[in-house]
């Protein structure tokens, strides 16, 4: 039995204008699954570690790989949002600094069997995401199918790089651009 553990994504970063477009556009052509308040904390260290409370529930996860890598393992681990701060404080007490927090709208739709996330983060812009859980033995077709859906949406995919710059100037400087 293949288990689907395997996150595959896709992102771009969206003007303003683009951001409205496609709110309306998977609105019309898609399924409104929820729209989403987000708040979440990265931790330091040698994993991909973080804490999350939303509209809904709280969770723990880890991420295997790279941030920004198209395909990655994923652990999560749901609680109630009233424990949010007590899962912070654990992770302190364990002796990890919190290294980013992200504050964000999230819209979610489901469309031709794909998760499209349309964000806006506070202080980090707009950003459109295809997003698949796949296995193992699916994940490669799983990424060249995101693919060509993006260019369907006639969305130029931004490149890794500028991701990883423009995410290494908000771990500078978020506390100032999130005021």
């Amino acid at each position: 039995m293949q288990i689907n553990n395997i996150e595959v994504e896709i992102r771009s970063f969206l003007s303003k204008e683009q951001y409205e477009h496609f709110l309306d556009y998977f609105k019309k052509n898609g399924k409104f699954v929820k729209e989403d308040y987000q708040e979440t904390y990265y931790f330091d260290g040698e994993q991909d570690l973080r804490i999350q409370k939303n509209n809904f529930y709280a969770k723990i996860w880890l991420k295997s790989g790279k941030i920004h890598d198209e395909q990655r393992e994923e652990t999560e681990i749901k609680f109630d949002k009233e424990d949010f701060f007590k899962a912070e404080k654990l992770f302190l007490n364990l002796g990890y600094k919190t290294q980013i927090k992200w504050f964000r709208t999230r819209n979610v739709f489901e469309w031709q069997d794909i998760t499209v996330t349309i964000d806006y983060s506070k202080g980090y812009g707009y950003i459109i995401e295809l997003e698949k859980m796949s296995d193992e033995e699916n994940k490669n077709k799983d990424l060249e199918y995101l693919k060509n859906k993006m260019t369907e949406l006639e969305i130029i995919q931004t490149p890794k790089e500028e991701f990883d710059a423009k995410y290494n100037y908000y771990k500078e400087h978020w506390e100032e651009l999130t005021k």
